[in-house]
């Protein structure tokens, strides 16, 4: 399942995405996943959590996130939440691309089993409809 917030920027999307790291690592009996740009949530995410950086790997772009994302969860079949915070930042403005990958997620059935929760810094009127046809809205 894929979720998303969105919010604009300052809204309490990275406090709220952090209270979803916690209720999952609550609820999970696999594997949590947190992926952010760059070095920030270091001491706000609980350590059994796996934090990632995606800079330290030059992900950008949403064909490279995409890939990205595909080996996280095929090198670790125990993974059940995968969390990313600033998702426009790593892969662009272009919603229509966001739309697109999105679309790319919920096509692999091995991302379906997974909880793929997304932060996306803008208006929920300015991002394609297709988005909501695939996404939960949190």
């Amino acid at each position: 399942m894929i979720r998303l917030i969105i919010g604009n920027r300052g809204s309490g999307k990275t406090k709220r995405l952090l209270e979803c790291v916690n209720t999952a690592l609550e609820n999970s009996e696999g594997n949590v996943v947190c992926i952010e740009k760059e070095r920030l949530l270091t001491y706000n995410v609980n350590y059994r959590a796996r934090l990632v950086e995606t800079d330290h790997f030059g992900i950008q772009g949403y064909d490279a996130f995409y890939g990205f994302l595909c080996g996280i969860c095929a090198s670790d079949h125990d993974i059940t939440d995968v969390l990313v915070d600033a998702t426009l930042r790593i892969g662009g403005r272009d919603y229509e691309a966001l739309a697109k990958f999105l679309a790319q997620l919920n096509a692999l059935e091995e991302m379906r089993e997974k909880n793929l929760t997304f932060t996306v810094s803008a208006d929920r009127e300015e991002l394609p409809e297709s988005i909501f046809a695939l996404c939960e809205v949190l």
